[in-house]
């Protein structure tokens, strides 16, 4: 990914490239070094996808999901899917 798109991602995601390198545990400095280059490491657009989603999955006072829910939520999709196979038959 240029570095382009990097630094355009983290502002819509109100990430600067400090936090980034925080939440990813890697050097401020290589951080850096990727404006120099032009380009970020490959992993790093993975990384983001992930960070973005989770991040989405937390209401608007920022508060995940709980496992509880996720398991419940889980559960209605397989009603579903069985309900809705069924249904196709």
């Amino acid at each position: 990914m240029e570095y382009k798109k990097f630094k355009e991602i983290l502002k819509n995601n109100k990430l600067t490239v400090k936090k980034f390198s925080e939440l990813a545990n890697i050097s401020y400095n290589t951080c850096n070094a990727w404006s120099k280059r032009g380009l970020v490491s490959d992993w790093v657009e993975s990384w983001l996808n992930l960070y973005i989603n989770n991040k989405n999955l937390q209401d608007d006072k920022g508060v995940t999901i709980d496992e509880k829910e996720y398991q419940e939520l889980l559960q209605l999709k397989e009603s579903l899917q069985t309900v809705m196979g069924g249904l196709n038959k």
